[in-house]
Order: structure tokens, then sequence, then C-alpha cells
């Protein structure tokens, strides 16, 4: 069994794809899967599973699809796999303020020859760094009008990308480090 973070990619932001929490955990209860937890409402859950990380996007896309009728993007992280991202933080000492820091989980590693095409320059003060299946993005003057919010990475990577701020990135490795 494997302790994973599940996260749904655009569920309740901005009104869009409404999901109540409650109901997301009897949706993961019901397919067997064990300590379901949520966290805020914008579709984090840690579980345990016996299910390869393929296999559980794939039952998680399908069952949101047949049992809510919504068309959600899932990303899943292990236990292991989320202290790293924490550990391996590109920003610590300089994104101070976790609201303003986030981490772009992304559902393969981006093209090098892409990412090498992004003229840092172009987005400071803003700064990114790409480890892995990640995009680490410090916004210091905030995140609503970021600069790097323009790069649309899904459609410019042709990856399934879902943000988290940092504040939720470490309460979510700690609840899924938890036994």
């Amino acid at each position: 069994m494997t302790r994973y973070v599940v996260l749904l990619r655009g569920i309740n932001v901005g009104g869009h794809a409404k999901i109540a929490m409650a109901d997301l955990r009897a949706l993961l209860t019901n397919l067997g899967y064990e300590d379901v937890k949520t966290h805020l409402q914008s579709g984090n859950a840690v579980l345990t599973a016996k299910d390869k990380p393929d296999h559980l996007v794939r039952t998680l896309e399908s069952s949101l699809l047949s049992e809510l009728g919504m068309s959600v993007k899932c990303l899943v992280r292990t236990a292991p796999e989320m202290r790293k991202i924490v550990d391996g933080d590109p920003f610590a000492g300089v994104a101070t303020e976790g609201s303003k820091y986030v981490v772009l989980f992304l559902s393969a590693p981006l093209d090098k020859a892409l990412v090498a095409a992004l003229d840092p320059a172009d987005y400071a003060p803003e700064q990114f760094r790409i480890a892995g299946r990640e995009a680490y993005l410090w916004h210091p003057d905030g995140i609503h009008d970021a600069k790097m919010n323009k790069i649309k990475w899904e459609t410019r990577f042709k990856v399934v990308a879902s943000a988290r701020n940092w504040n939720t990135v470490t309460k979510l490795a700690d609840m899924v480090a938890a036994t």
C-alpha cells in the first residue's frame, strides 16, 4: 500500500468544477481507497492505495466523470516524492511568503529545449526553477498579475499542470507522511 497526494486540476476555482470535499472523500472511499483526507476546497486529497500512480490517475479521472459528470485531470505524488519536493526547495530563504510561492505539479518532465527558450529576464522579478515534474515559481509581487501566469504551461509544454502554493504543498507533504 502506498500513500499518495492527489491533486485535482481546476476544482472549485472561480466557481468552476464545483465539488464538495465531502463528496470527493466519499467517492475516493467508495473506490476502496483508505485513510482518505482532503485539504482545503481546491481538490487536494491524501489517501492510501494499492494502485500504481498511472492506474490511480486513470481510475480517478474515469470515476469523476462517471460518478460526478466532471472531466477533471488528476496528478498524484507519493509521500517520498512530496518530501523530495519540499526538501529540494530551490528558493529557501528567498521565497519568504508561502502564498506567493507556487509549485506547479506536472504530468511529465518539461522538454529541456523549450525550457531553455524561457528567458528568466522576461519574468523578473519573478523567478522559476524546473526540477523533474515540478516547476517552482516565486512571485514576489503576488500571483494575480504574475508574468509567469502568461506562459500557458500546459499548452506550451503539452503537459497537465496544477499549481499549489507553498503553504498547501508543505501541509500536503505533512499529511501524506502521517500514518
